[in-house]
């Protein structure tokens, strides 16, 4: 922010005005407020506002405007291309807006804008129900949402936005309005996949679902064996039923109490089966990749909110992320994965090929989801230490994305991929879908003031 007398009495009005704490450079705070966890990301906003209400966003936005700033927006921080920052600018921060509530009788809970998928998670247990969350507990459930949301649950109950019943948003000119399917249509249509690109989602209401028993099996393998696990694992998914998920993964073998020692810091292959219902049916399922010889096993009932913490990725490591979305996995495709797994670097990255179908495929079409007819999804997942790896992390990445290319359907999720350019944006939201986004993002935002996103331009 430019130190001119204007700016510094808005600012003291905004440290009077807000319910909340508002930090700028030098303040006592302000270094742990502009931490994300991608480390990355290092990025100086001139006042970061943490909001304790709708009525806090509105009054930080308004002033933004006043100053003519640009606006970030933070829920849970798990942006990999660092969106909730941005360098002289004003960030919404949301942490502290983590509230809650569950509604039993009618199958919906009310998201607070800066929950984290534990908060929702261990909210929703005691009743037995759930709705498609992320795969990392720390994730924040309103941009997940709002850009698509896909998870461990998503074959048997859509992914997180076909759960979406209404949004309270705060637009560019600091006016709440909330959109559902009877109020503001157009504007529910494109929070349907258009992130945070219409404003500030304060709350949002989602559909639940029964979820009394969930069980997990997780197996690793040797390396060489990555090819006949994931023939067998996409045998099990095709032939399963919508309740089974998961993913096959190639990691380094963590230091866990079911992973033997002489394997630890390994590269190996493996197969996760979720599957929403009991340890009985699972096992049956899992039977095929159970016969396989196989290092470690796991396979147990637990808590659907349990399970989500479990495999969370640490904060303060390097990140690169992207995703392509796959016509099928032909034996071809099978060979090159699991090749290009054998090359991935050590450490925390992860090299995974999602199920999708099921629900995901039967969801609505009418809205900008063009990945939902994919039935698999490649997804390299960079996680590293040490800045010194970054082009070999960053490369290896890209070279997934390259070699199975081929096999893509030209669609992509963005949740799961950075800055990557324009044209991949109209990847993750439909060529044509473009046009009727822009008409809204131009009634609801015609300065682009809401940019640090996957951005769509006002038309």
């Amino acid at each position: 922010m430019v130190p001119t007398s204007k700016a510094g009495q808005a600012l003291t009005l905004l440290r009077e005005d807000l319910a909340g704490e508002v930090f700028a450079p030098g303040d006592p705070g302000y270094e742990e407020a502009r931490t994300v966890f991608n480390a990355m990301i290092d990025r100086r906003p001139a006042v970061i506002a943490r909001c304790e209400s709708e009525a806090d966003v509105v009054t930080t936005v308004r002033f933004a405007r006043e100053l003519d700033l640009p606006v970030a927006v933070r829920g849970g921080g798990h942006s990999v291309a660092g969106m909730s920052l941005n360098d002289g600018g004003v960030v919404v921060d949301m942490r502290r807006m983590q509230e809650v509530t569950v509604h039993p009788g009618a199958m919906a809970v009310r998201v607070g804008g800066g929950a984290v998928m534990s908060v929702l998670d261990r909210a929703c247990q005691p009743y037995g129900l759930a709705t498609t969350g992320g795969r990392v507990s720390t994730t924040g459930v309103t941009g997940f949402t709002l850009g698509g949301g896909s998870g461990w649950l998503d074959r048997k109950f859509g992914l997180a936005v076909d759960n979406l019943l209404g949004v309270d948003l705060v637009t560019a000119d600091g006016s709440a309005v909330t959109a559902t399917a009877e109020d503001n249509p157009e504007l529910f249509w494109a929070l349907h996949g258009g992130g945070g690109n219409f404003g500030v989602a304060t709350s949002i209401t989602l559909r639940l679902h029964e979820l009394p028993e969930f069980a997990i099996c997780l197996l690793l393998y040797p390396l060489e064996a990555g090819p006949e696990v994931l023939r067998t694992y996409r045998e099990v998914i095709e032939k399963g039923p919508a309740e089974a998920g998961g993913g096959v993964i190639y990691l380094t073998a963590p230091p866990e109490p079911f992973v033997p020692q002489h394997l630890v810091g390994t590269l190996m292959a493996g197969a996760l089966l979720t599957y929403a219902g009991g340890e009985e049916a699972l096992r049956k399922l899992a039977a095929p990749l159970l016969a396989l010889p196989h290092e470690a096993e796991v396979l147990t009932a637990l808590p659907y909110a349990d399970f989500q913490c479990m495999l969370d990725d640490p904060p303060g490591l390097r990140n690169y992320w992207s995703a392509e979305y796959l016509t099928g996995l032909p034996d071809e495709l099978v060979s090159v994965f699991c090749a290009l797994g054998n090359v991935m670097p050590t450490g925390g990255t992860q090299h995974v090929l999602f199920p999708l179908g099921g629900a995901i495929a039967d969801g609505p079409s009418e809205f900008p989801v063009p990945y939902r007819d994919a039935p698999w999804a490649a997804h390299p997942f960079g996680i590293w230490e040490d800045p010194a790896e970054d082009e070999r992390a960053v490369q290896w990445v890209k070279d997934v994305r390259a070699h199975v290319q081929p096999w893509s359907t030209g669609a992509v999720y963005l949740n799961f991929t950075g800055d990557e350019g324009s044209e991949r944006v109209a990847a993750g939201l439909g060529a044509e879908n473009l046009a009727r986004l822009g008409a809204v993002k131009r009634t609801y935002d015609p300065d682009n003031v809401f940019r640090f996103n996957h951005n769509i331009k006002p038309a």
